[in-house]
């Protein structure tokens, strides 16, 4: 059947190439395949990806997280860097499960599109199959959609969805913190992938020059460093420490996310020069007229985890994870609430 013009369309004239979404799903394939792990029963390729959870865990509890990039892919668009993207996609989920003591299991993937371009998407792919080797956790599958007309050339949408399990009797929900626990801090890699739409004003406001030197790299490259990924190191030493809580550090900073794990009665007090701001906060605040408390609320300021425990604990903890890569902060204690004051308090 002919439709009256006599014209016969194909899903191409329409904008979709079938053709790419092939070869974007072959080019994939060997690095999904290398963050494979015990457990995975069919990944990549079918309709639904299969995972079976391991005799390991008795009374096993299932975390599941999903989060995007933001406006972080729109500084992406404009640098034409796509291999970063990725790790900071996966990042921002399976920090958030670990947070409640899970080990993160697998990953999936959604990348859109208006007009699929194979080696950018690759690009972007190859950087989630890489936080997911940094997370250990599977790659298993994942969703190319091309939609004509939805978005501008050359630019995409990504959003990622971890899944983890967690032994039931080691669910950490903030409930064993008491007024005299220590706060530590881990050092963030940058402004991970949280505001954004303010660090993109900043830059409209004050127009550096992104390919100048800013502390031995390019402003460029300081601002794209991809959300450091604390699983391998938190994991381990919720196994010899008993861990309190654990707080990632994403939109709404410091003082927003650590009441999240903090009792009605207590506030977490935390001495701000007992870590250094690093230069990329101080130059954003700088340029931009931020305000401290504006700081404290938007970006992490150079911690991008926060780590709970007794003080018995602090000073093994603080060995075993910079033993482990991290550097590590004292940055407060937790104290009795007064009447209606802040649950965080940065002095």
């Amino acid at each position: 059947m002919t439709s009256p013009s006599n014209v016969s369309l194909s899903y191409s004239d329409a904008g979709v190439d079938i053709d790419a979404g092939d070869a974007l799903v072959e080019a994939i394939k060997p690095y999904a395949k290398r963050t494979m792990r015990e457990g995975v029963l069919a990944g990549i390729g079918g309709f639904g990806a299969l995972f079976e959870i391991g005799k390991k865990y008795r009374e096993p509890v299932l975390v599941s997280g999903t989060d995007g990039v933001g406006t972080k892919l729109k500084l992406a668009f404009q640098l034409k860097r796509h291999d970063t993207v990725g790790i900071d996609l996966v990042a921002m989920s399976v920090n958030d499960i670990l947070v409640q003591g899970a080990e993160p299991l697998f990953f999936l993937d959604y990348f859109a599109c208006g007009k699929l371009d194979v080696p950018s998407a690759t690009d972007v792919i190859k950087g989630i199959a890489h936080g997911c080797e940094l997370a250990g956790c599977a790659l298993i599958g994942g969703e190319t959609a091309e939609m004509p007309s939805m978005y501008p050339d050359g630019e995409y949408d990504l959003a990622g969805f971890a899944v983890g399990a967690v032994e039931k009797s080691e669910i950490i929900d903030g409930s064993k913190i008491a007024p005299g626990d220590v706060v530590l801090g881990l050092a963030s890699s940058g402004v991970h992938s949280n505001g954004y739409s303010l660090v993109r004003k900043i830059i409209e406001v004050a127009r550096p020059d992104l390919n100048a030197d800013f502390h031995g790299q390019p402003l460029a490259d300081a601002l794209m460093a991809p959300t450091r990924i604390y699983v391998k190191p938190l994991l381990a030493l919720m196994k010899a420490i008993e861990v309190r809580g654990l707080v990632h550090i994403t939109g709404g900073g410091l003082v927003e996310n650590i009441p999240r794990v903090l009792q009605p009665n207590l506030t977490a007090v935390l001495k701000r020069d007992a870590w250094t701001m690093p230069p990329l906060f101080s130059w954003l605040q700088q340029h931009g007229g931020v305000a401290d408390a504006e700081m404290h609320r938007v970006f992490n300021c150079g911690i991008g985890m926060t780590v709970i425990v007794s003080p018995a604990n602090a000073d093994a903890a603080i060995a075993q994870l910079r033993a482990a890569g991290e550097t590590v902060f004292r940055i407060g204690e937790i104290r009795e609430r007064q009447g209606d004051e802040a649950q965080t308090i940065v002095e």
